[in-house]
């Protein structure tokens, strides 16, 4: 197995006749990650090379003997539309350049060429076939509804069609080479995400995870990056950073919205160049690691405050994964109580507990500001205090009552008066009182006890109340 992966997974194919420039452009595109290229002098191989490999790409002189340029690349734009073509051309060649791209060529080259626009364009013409392949795909996906890796997924308990849908989007982008940024309240499963990603990728290398917040800039570079011995006070002897550990994997890194700001910088390199710098080591090495980001911060409002780069934001934002928080995913709750009493049951050498059918019903009132990781808190609390019988609900009302509490607090004034609109006439008290509680009845199903913890009253109140106000008739 190869140390690093091929980039980009599908070969770039070189044709030119001058044997010295295709050595030239293969150790230059090779100094710069860029390692998966086929060469050949001869024009007549095009056709049949076309053929045996799926081209990512297509570098192309202009004059050759046998057959010339032009001819090849008409040839490409009727078989083979989807592969960019970059023209190859001398100074005295460019009007007929011009007239290539107007054939669809996607850029031309003027000899001799610059090395870094040479691997400008060609990471150009890579990351835009990627792209167009991934919509492709996610267009393909869209039309069947059907996963192909359903097995990737089984971390991830949910039946909700919004999330499927996301998961059809990640199978799309699955080969992708450019980063991922994943948003989402704390508790989606941002990580679960990565790390589905990781495996529907393939990658060979490992997936490496860290938290970047409060690290301040050495210890971001030394985490990532790694030191030689010597670089710094007390480095006594070399570390391999995060990304070299990654080579070939995938490297995760949470909470980017905390990356400083001489930090960012250093990322960006990495992610544009694909380079980075170890500390005290002046040679740069290069990453083929598929680098996943996320954050539960807005990183658009970070950007226009000025806090978080413009240009990282947006390089980070090629591919962009957000994961439905779960008050917008409710149907779900079935299996994620009986998931997580299952495991909780496992963890405290307990009989997996029954649990009462009004369960479901409270557990869909409340707005889980912490997700799937506050209400698998709330099962295990559950859980580990349960004797026999059927799982009390106390636990949970308790829960929901502290969540809401802790929930009040963070409300602003400004907030808290959007909790209630009125129309142009203003309902009496009694037509007030009358609609609230009719409506926290029709959430709970009629059922008094989870309606009174709705209304922050006891169940004889509510009860005295619909007996009085209402005389019985919403029961």
């Amino acid at each position: 197995m190869k140390d690093l992966l091929l980039f980009p997974n599908k070969p770039i194919l070189i044709i030119d006749d001058e044997e010295y420039l295709l050595q030239s452009f293969e150790l230059t595109l090779s100094d710069a990650g860029i390692n998966n290229v086929i060469t050949t002098s001869d024009s007549r191989n095009a056709e049949s090379l076309l053929a045996e490999h799926q081209i990512t790409l297509l570098m192309l002189d202009l004059s050759m003997s046998f057959i010339n340029g032009v001819e090849i690349l008409n040839f490409v734009k009727q078989n083979y539309p989807q592969i960019p073509v970059i023209i190859i051309t001398g100074d005295h060649e460019i009007e007929m350049a011009v007239k290539c791209m107007k054939l669809g060529a996607f850029d031309y080259l003027v000899k001799p060429v610059e090395e870094s626009r040479l691997i400008s364009s060609v990471k150009r013409a890579v990351e835009i076939r990627a792209l167009r392949s991934e919509n492709e795909k996610l267009k393909t996906q869209i039309i069947s509804k059907n996963l192909n890796y359903p097995e990737v997924f089984k971390q991830i308990i949910t039946n909700n069609e919004k999330m499927h849908s996301l998961f059809s989007y990640m199978e799309a982008i699955a080969q992708t080479t450019e980063p991922i940024l994943i948003t989402g309240e704390t508790g989606v499963g941002k990580e679960l995400i990565a790390k589905a990603m990781h495996n529907l990728s393939g990658r060979k290398g490992k997936f490496i995870s860290t938290n970047i917040s409060g690290l301040d800039d050495q210890m971001f570079s030394d985490t990532l990056f790694g030191h030689k011995r010597g670089a710094f006070t007390n480095a006594n002897q070399d570390r391999i950073g995060l990304i070299e550990k990654s080579k070939a994997g995938t490297i995760f890194l949470d909470e980017i919205g905390d990356l400083s700001g001489t930090s960012q910088v250093k990322l960006l390199r990495l992610l544009q160049e694909k380079e980075y710098y170890p500390l005290g080591v002046d040679e740069p090495k290069f990453s083929d690691a598929l680098v996943i980001t996320a954050t539960n911060k807005n990183l658009f409002t970070l950007m226009e405050s000025g806090w978080f780069r413009k240009d990282l934001f947006y390089r980070l934002n090629v591919h962009h994964i957000n994961p439905v928080p779960l008050r917008e995913r409710l149907d779900d709750l079935p299996l994620l109580v009986d998931h997580f009493l299952k495991l909780s049951a496992k963890i405290f050498n307990k009989k997996t507990p029954t649990y009462p059918p009004e369960l479901i019903k409270l557990l869909s009132t409340y707005h889980f500001p912490g997700n799937i990781r506050e209400l698998q808190a709330m099962i295990f609390n559950a859980v580990s205090i349960h004797k026999s019988g059927i799982l009390s609900l106390k636990p949970f009302y308790d829960s929901l009552d502290n969540g809401s509490k802790k929930n009040e607090r963070k409300k602003s004034p400004e907030n808290q008066k959007d909790l209630v609109t009125f129309s142009y006439q203003l309902p009496t008290l009694k037509e007030a009182n009358i609609a609230l509680i009719k409506e926290a009845l029709k959430r709970s199903g009629n059922n008094q006890s989870i309606a009174a913890n709705m209304l922050g009253v006891s169940r004889q109140a509510l009860n005295k109340r619909l007996s009085t106000t209402l005389k019985g008739k919403f029961i």
